[in-house]
């Protein structure tokens, strides 16, 4: 952890109370004692630094002070066709690491049915993988999931309500076009970036992207799978609104 993340529940004034991983990490992995001091972030607001006030082997309390700015919401959110559950399970933490804003899973044609009955997306079992992926890259700002059953639906009906004013790119692997090619000089917006299975888009969802905005970008000649081309596209775009 380079960061140690605390809930707002978890602050009582200025004091926070660890028991769990994180009490043992500050304990095993930074060996803290009492007048060390670690970073630490609220989850969705500041980061800071705390002052390790006590510790035994049960618990370990901090002092916490915030800093005044929390650190900005990230600017790419991610429209995904669902993967396999093992792979779904190894990207949470990435997602939450390389910086989404909103995360929204959807079916489609090249989607298996019984992907979406997977304890893989229980917020139990995700919830921890993002927090873990934010601990890791210093960040605090929760991405917010969804999860469709529907395609259609989603992308006819829902795409103004839960990504206003985004910049809709599709990923294509015949796409020429790059992520530098699509967003324009000064550009201050947001980002939706829609990935598709392994099979990739069907020429009806492409159609069906293609009416409510979408252009394709391509990352080259390369087949990836989805979790490679959806680390690959995010750090993309990241670096892309760094520089326009």
């Amino acid at each position: 952890m380079n960061l140690i993340l605390i809930e707002p529940h978890e602050l009582a004034g200025d004091l926070a109370t660890l028991r769990d991983r994180r009490a043992t990490h500050i304990r095993q992995v930074l060996r803290g004692q009492p007048g060390a001091t670690v970073r630490v972030g609220l989850l969705d607001g500041p980061r800071g630094v705390a002052t390790i006030t006590a510790l035994d082997d049960e618990l370990i309390e901090l002092r916490c002070a915030w800093e005044q700015e929390s650190p900005p919401a990230p600017r790419v959110d991610l429209l995904l066709a669902l993967p396999r559950p093992k792979v779904m399970r190894r990207l949470w933490a990435q997602l939450a690491a390389l910086g989404t804003g909103r995360l929204a899973l959807t079916n489609a044609a090249k989607v298996e049915r019984n992907y979406f009955d997977t304890h893989v997306l229980e917020e139990a079992t995700y919830r921890p993988l993002l927090l873990e992926g934010l601990q890791q890259a210093q960040d605090t700002r929760l991405p917010l999931v969804s999860i469709h059953r529907q395609l259609k639906p989603l992308v006819e009906d829902r795409l103004d309500e839960l990504f206003p004013h985004t910049l809709r790119l599709l990923a294509d692997p015949a796409a020429r076009e790059t992520m530098h090619d699509r967003i324009p000089a000064g550009f201050a917006g947001r980002l939706l970036l829609a990935v598709g299975p392994e099979g990739g888009w069907t020429a009806f969802e492409h159609d069906l992207f293609a009416r409510q905005g979408f252009v394709g970008i391509g990352l080259g000649p390369r087949t990836l799978r989805t979790d490679t081309a959806c680390v690959a596209l995010l750090a993309t775009a990241h670096a892309a609104l760094a520089n326009v």
